[in-house]
């Protein structure tokens, strides 16, 4: 087993501190902080890894925990609690890749899992670290993915689970997943943001674990979205991974696996790293386009029907911009409109997503017209969310009735309405044929 600790991002700082530390923030200089370890691993592994797909283990069938040399931070595995999660497929997608101006697109589809969004390898790495901290309550802010993946893990680990949410700005879908995870739900009368803030000074305060993407154990688990990937590639690492960017956790441990799977011998490349941002809530893609010059500006009241990405002053932005750095990756920003109907051109590829998901694709498409993807490029794109987490915006896009925040009609491209036909056999039969 690895050593492990708890180390400021902050080059300038640098300060580690004790694994079992509840931090979020460096105590020296307020940095982020991560997860490090102290010695590589042996490329070896590769073939433990894949025999652990044969094996009825719990911690072996979970497509995080089956990773778990790669970031050993805990000492005693009993305080796993494991869904199976992971395990999610990489999907072809013709349809969209020839919408995207690709030749090929794959998709990684982190919808498969068990609360059905990329959530979950992270969030049974925060309950494990909660579990060993003995914990009694943990808490998030969410405006959806997180708060029904917590729920469903700590319910899972025997923890109780506190949800803070901005009142009105959730998927139904998504709250009706905490709800019947048993979580205690606050709707609060503020932007995600601006809870975030409250539920960190409350956390210190009643003595409560925080699992929002600041966790740093968090980041750990999402690394195996990255490590998972390459397996299920043989370790061939594509051109571009394009994924949606809120509050960028995923971006920050995507680049964190991709490094250390690189400098470990695993990988011969590091792909680039696309994050793709909604129009009305693009705070990261601003900071890109000064080149990472100046400030790092929140936008105060961020708007996008993507309720998953409709963050305005993301926490993991530091983390994502070294990451976007090193990868010499790229930051883009797509409309309302664009959303809507990419995700619709993933529907057509037999492929259902959440809206934010397909901001990959609306991306993908851009930069391709841009040139800065190449038409023959070998391009992962990574789905964040299943197809049923807001059915409300699919049926409204597809009936002509969805609206962007700022009332503006949304065009149904690519609407497939329902017919509605009589109780009449010759009618119907007509209808059908024309």
């Amino acid at each position: 087993m690895l050593t492990a600790s708890l180390r400021c991002i902050r080059e300038a700082c640098g300060e580690h501190f004790g694994i079992e530390e509840v931090l979020y923030n460096c105590p020296k200089c307020g940095g982020l902080l991560e997860v490090a370890y102290d010695a590589p691993v042996s490329v070896q592994l590769k073939e433990t890894f894949r025999n652990r797909r044969l094996s009825n283990a719990p911690l072996d069938q979970s497509g995080v925990w089956r990773y778990r040399e790669l970031f050993p931070f805990l000492d005693d595995w009993s305080n796993v609690v494991t869904l199976r999660e992971g395990n999610t497929p990489l999907l072809e997608g013709p349809v969209a890749a020839a919408y995207g101006g690709l030749d090929r697109l794959i998709f990684k589809h982190q919808g498969f899992n068990p609360t059905g969004s990329f959530k979950d390898n992270g969030m049974t790495c925060g309950v494990a670290q909660a579990r060993r901290l003995k914990m009694k309550r943990v808490a998030c802010v969410s405006t959806g993915n997180t708060s029904a993946s917590m729920a469903a893990y700590a319910a899972a680990a025997g923890l109780e689970p506190l949800i803070f949410l901005p009142h009105g700005n959730i998927s139904i879908g998504k709250l009706a997943q905490a709800l019947e995870y048993g979580a205690r739900t606050f709707q609060v009368e503020a932007n995600f943001d601006e809870i975030l803030a409250l539920v960190r000074v409350l956390a210190e305060r009643l003595g409560i674990y925080m699992l929002n993407s600041m966790n740093p154990f968090r980041i750990e688990g999402q690394k195996t979205i990255v490590i998972e990937m390459m397996d299920q590639r043989d370790w061939l690492a594509p051109d571009w991974i394009v994924l949606p960017g809120g509050n960028l956790g995923n971006t920050s441990a995507f680049g964190k696996a991709l490094r250390e799977l690189h400098a470990q011998g695993f990988i011969d490349k590091m792909p680039r790293i696309g994050v793709i941002q909604a129009e009305g809530s693009a705070p990261f893609y601003e900071f890109s386009q000064r080149h990472g010059q100046g400030e790092f500006r929140a936008i105060a009241k961020p708007e996008t029907l993507a309720t998953a990405i409709r963050i305005g002053d993301p926490v993991s932005w530091p983390k994502a911009w070294h990451e976007v750095q090193v990868s010499n990756g790229v930051v883009e920003k797509v409309t309302e409109q664009e959303i809507a109907d990419a995700k619709a051109q993933i529907g057509l590829s037999g492929i259902g997503c959440e809206p934010a998901s397909a901001a990959t694709l609306a991306g993908i498409r851009k930069l391709t017209a841009a040139g800065i993807i190449a038409h023959d490029a070998d391009v992962i794109a990574v789905l964040t969310g299943n197809v049923l987490k807001d059915t409300d915006y699919i049926y409204r896009y597809h009936t002509g009735k969805l609206e962007a925040p700022n009332g503006i009609e949304i065009a149904s491209t690519y609407g497939n309405q329902p017919i509605i036909v009589p109780n009449d056999l010759d009618r119907i039969a007509g209808a059908v044929e024309r």
